[in-house]
């Protein structure tokens, strides 16, 4: 067996820190927030391939970096690129698709 000859123990319940309080759903805040801001990131590259346009080069680059951060620092980037792909769309000009 193992050392010690203990048997694996049952998986139990997950424990928190005691900062990461859970929403009303069960998740964590900066999970659901994360999931929130590449959720929106993920349409917006499906409008953009829709409409047959690349995403800007500098995006495609600063997402590939996205998940060596930490997770408060990933939130904030998805949510800057978020940004900066509106702005891009805003200035290539104005579109009633997409969605604010």
């Amino acid at each position: 067996m193992t050392m010690n000859d203990k048997q694996p123990e049952m998986p139990g319940p997950v424990r928190r820190a005691p900062d990461d309080k859970p929403e009303p759903g069960g998740a964590p805040t900066e999970e659901t927030e994360l999931a929130d801001a590449c959720a929106r990131f993920a349409d917006l590259c499906q409008y953009f391939s829709q409409q047959n346009m690349d995403l800007p080069p500098q995006i495609v680059d600063e997402v590939r970096l996205v998940s060596k951060l930490a997770v408060g620092d990933r939130i904030a980037r998805m949510k800057r690129l978020n940004q900066d792909l509106m702005e891009y769309l805003n200035d290539a000009g104005p579109d009633p698709q997409v969605r604010q």
